[in-house]
């Protein structure tokens, strides 16, 4: 992921970011625009959920005064605002269908006029748009256009669920606790990171922020432990570990399986994910057996 999106960043190419709730999609379209030629001029970000279908014109293009009733001045809309930098349309999926036509043809032309006004202006910014939602269903659906869908699908970048990349787990645990709680020397226990690595974060990263924040305020010690996470975390990672090691400890064949993956583990002089694939299982089969191991 992120090698395509240096690939992508040093270009004016539209980019789409496909990923679930909490992935960092706009922290992903902040470093496309940090690893531009924009990089000096503005990032303004447009959560399109928000833009309600009075409102969508005039933040996006601004008005006239006198344009519409409350207009007693005039506004510079996003787009202007953007000038010579990045646009990021944030939930672009939730554009209702009546406006996605006026999005499509700023992205078309390039050119775009303020509500209530005559000048036509061109507007000059790289677009990175980002949805959590199944856009080419909607296509289907006949909820989002397809012309506008192949616009600024130009180089979309998906951005992996938390659950499917549990090596990043502890990395990402121990940076977000340095920021959260600058000039604390926390640290986070062998049990407790253990239990983080069983949990599937439905909220992703920002869930993960969230509990190392509680956990933080939580251990007065200076270590983060098991009984400072919250309890769906602890039962998953509980629960994952006896169903594992209960199924090893009662099954001669797993009993067998595990002796293979200690032995593995014990002489494998590379990466865990060269380890997986030299066994044939995914990263998260074989951190979970090695977790009801204890290895």
């Amino acid at each position: 992921m992120l090698n395509l999106v240096m690939r992508v960043a040093p270009t004016d190419t539209s980019v789409l970011l496909l990923g679930e709730t909490g992935t960092g999609k706009e922290m992903i379209a902040r470093a496309i625009h940090e690893a531009s030629l924009r990089t000096s001029a503005p990032f303004v970000a447009v959560d399109c959920s928000g833009l309600t279908e009075t409102l969508f014109e005039s933040e996006l293009f601004g008005h006239e005064k006198g344009s519409f009733t409350g207009a007693i001045a005039r506004r510079t809309g996003l787009v202007e605002s953007a000038t010579g930098g990045t646009l990021f349309l944030d939930e672009v999926g939730d554009i209702p269908l009546t406006l996605q036509v006026k999005l499509l043809r700023l992205l078309e032309t390039g050119v775009y006029r303020r509500v209530g006004g005559t000048e036509a202006r061109r507007a000059d910014c790289r677009l990175v748009a980002a949805t959590h939602r199944d856009l080419p269903q909607l296509v289907r659906e006949e909820k989002f256009r397809s012309d506008l869908y192949y616009r600024i699908n130009a180089f979309p970048i998906g951005l992996p669920p938390l659950r499917d990349r549990p090596t990043d787990i502890g990395p990402l645990a121990r940076a977000l606790l340095q920021r959260v709680r600058p000039g604390h020397s926390q640290t986070i226990d062998e049990h407790a990171m253990n239990l983080l690595e069983a949990y599937d974060f439905p909220g992703n990263v920002r869930e993960l922020r969230n509990i190392v924040e509680r956990a933080s305020l939580l251990a007065e010690n200076g270590s983060i432990e098991a009984w400072h996470l919250p309890d769906a975390v602890r039962r998953a990672g509980d629960s994952t570990a006896r169903g594992q090691g209960g199924m090893l400890a009662r099954n001669p064949l797993q009993a067998a399986e595990s002796a293979a993956l200690r032995e593995a583990e014990r002489v494998h002089g590379g990466s865990r994910r060269k380890l997986a694939v030299a066994l044939g299982m995914s990263e998260r089969t074989l951190y979970r057996k090695l977790r009801a191991l204890d290895v």
